[in-house]
């Protein structure tokens, strides 16, 4: 098992699909976490704001345990943000957690 990040990348103007599909994401999340396997997961403000309105979101990150790349590429392209339209993209990059 090896830990992945997992960057999701917003469309332009997908708030409403982000917001229309976010519980189906969410329930993703919460199974890695019972799981054992979610070391962390959230949106990145489009604005420098914990809450950032109309302007919306630019992407997530999750930072989670995956068995491979291979997997974790799988269970990223099954997430419902990319169902919706929310992501245009989403980059996996190998992650070792040094601190804390």
């Amino acid at each position: 098992m090896m830990l992945y990040a997992i960057f999701g990348i917003d469309r332009a103007g997908s708030l409403e699909a982000r917001r229309g599909a976010r519980a189906a994401h969410l329930a993703r999340l919460e199974a890695l976490r019972e799981a054992g396997r979610l070391v962390l997961a959230g949106p990145h403000p489009a604005v420098d704001s914990a809450d950032p309105g109309p302007a919306g979101f630019s992407g997530s990150l999750i930072v989670a345990e995956f068995d491979s790349l291979d997997a974790c590429r799988a269970w990223a392209e099954a997430d419902p943000y990319l169902d919706a339209g929310v992501y245009e993209r989403v980059d996996i990059k190998p992650f070792l957690k040094v601190l804390p």
